[in-house]
């Protein structure tokens, strides 16, 4: 019996080209924005509530994990935070794929994280298709302020991304990145 074809949901989680105006897909979207918008309208003490919320929102999430408002993603529910990380004002998860963050992460403000892609191709671009590439970050990963990392990239661990970089290529453990695109300038 020949096996059913995949739903655009099923595509766009394997990292194949899918269709982002799927039906099922802006129900998703609109859930993560109706989270994400509770969230960005929390007091600065309401921190249970944040909480609760952003276990509802994220696939995993470990203890003591800070998410300072605003923040904003696609779906939330391919987001996996380790323990004690924190995200600070502004940053941004294009998550149709899986990211990643292991334990003891500091996310820098306005830091985006992207696995969205678009093909290369204008006339594939022209009929709406996309595709994703996970992101995994390591352990004791910090990420200066406004830097911008692109789909499909392992962070390693205890590895630091200067302020303002663009990291287009994995990055090793254990070393200092840093400009646009971002490149080595100091082991660890």
């Amino acid at each position: 019996m020949a096996r059913p074809l995949k739903s655009e949901r099923e595509r766009m989680l394997a990292g194949e080209y899918y269709q982002a105006m799927d039906k099922e897909l802006i129900k998703e979207r609109e859930n993560a924005r109706r989270l994400t918008r509770l969230l960005n309208q929390t007091l600065e003490t309401e921190y249970d509530e944040r909480q609760r919320l952003l276990h509802e929102l994220f696939g995993s999430m470990g203890e003591n994990t800070i998410i300072e408002p605003p923040f904003r993603c696609d779906y939330g529910y391919n987001i996996h935070l380790g323990d004690n990380v924190f995200l600070n004002f502004d940053c941004v998860v294009l998550d149709v794929c899986s990211v990643t963050i292991g334990h003891h992460c500091l996310i820098g403000p306005g830091v985006h994280i992207y696995t969205a892609a678009h093909p290369l191709d204008p006339q594939s671009r022209a009929l709406g298709l996309e595709y994703g590439k996970s992101v995994t970050f390591g352990n004791n990963v910090w990420i200066g302020g406004h830097s911008v990392i692109n789909p499909g990239l392992t962070i390693g661990n205890n590895a630091v991304i200067a302020s303002g970089s663009v990291v287009t290529r994995d990055v090793p453990e254990n070393v200092v990145v840093a400009g646009a695109p971002a490149r080595i300038i100091k082991s660890l």
